[in-house]
């Protein structure tokens, strides 16, 4: 863990994992409930497991050139539609010239679907490319490369749905108007409390979140193991039409 005692009290207020405001970008009341309302349809299939693949599927030149020159490891998130909660992640690493790619699965995004101009409370998730630096959950480490942060404040309000309860146990922060490089309840919004933040990969609930994008357990855990910060990981996410552009 990164912080005392002390400090998680000071950011309980504010931090995601503690406090509704801070959390609607990761589910729970603002996202519980609603991720089948307007979906637009289900994720189409997305790239599955393979290599030799030199350009990311589906990744136009827009998104694609925003991808760091050292980056090794790319999550791809391809949405199933512009209002849809639907959602398949696909890890790439590079490997030479090449991308190998293994399939994560099925998961959600923001109930309401994407976004290129994202807002605090508008349920959707932002398209881009974001870095990914720091993890952190409920639960023990349980191998995670990226640093760590273990701490009960990340727990879900038991006010929310029980089916919730459990979508922090593992969290990878997604670096839109955040801090790099702190905890992922870290609440600094260097853009602005408008712009929204605290958005993460974390457990899936069944239904859309309300920014975040949210993963079966075991892929969570697959990311956490794999996901390592000397290969400069970063999510490259959105609707597929986005996407291509």
């Amino acid at each position: 863990m990164r912080k005392n005692g002390a400090m998680r009290a000071g950011l309980a207020a504010a931090a995601c994992g503690v406090l509704a405001m801070s959390l609607s970008a990761c589910g729970g009341p603002g996202g519980a409930g609603e991720g089948r309302a307007g979906t637009g349809g289900k994720a189409e299939g997305a790239p599955g497991d393979g290599a030799g693949v030199t350009r990311i599927p589906e990744v136009g030149d827009r998104l694609r050139s925003r991808i760091p020159a050292d980056s090794r490891q790319v999550v791809a998130v391809y949405g199933a539609g512009r209002n849809s909660a639907d959602s398949t992640v696909v890890l790439y690493t590079k490997s030479g010239s090449a991308w190998d790619a293994q399939r994560m699965g099925k998961a959600h995004n923001g109930a309401k679907g994407w976004t290129t101009d994202h807002h605090e409370n508008d349920r959707r998730s932002p398209v881009g490319v974001f870095t990914l630096t720091d993890a952190g959950g409920v639960l023990h480490d349980p191998g995670a490369l990226l640093p760590y942060d273990r701490s009960q404040t990340y727990q879900a309000p038991h006010g929310w749905a029980k089916s919730h309860w459990h979508d922090f146990d593992y969290v990878i922060a997604i670096n839109y108007n955040r801090r790099p490089r702190t905890p992922p309840d870290d609440p600094s919004r260097p853009q602005g409390q408008s712009k929204g933040g605290g958005i993460w990969l974390h457990l899936d609930h069944g239904s859309g979140t309300s920014a975040c994008v949210s993963l079966p357990k075991p892929a969570m855990e697959r990311l956490l193991r794999t996901l390592d910060p000397r290969q400069h990981p970063v999510v490259v996410m959105g609707d597929r039409s986005d996407l291509r552009a």
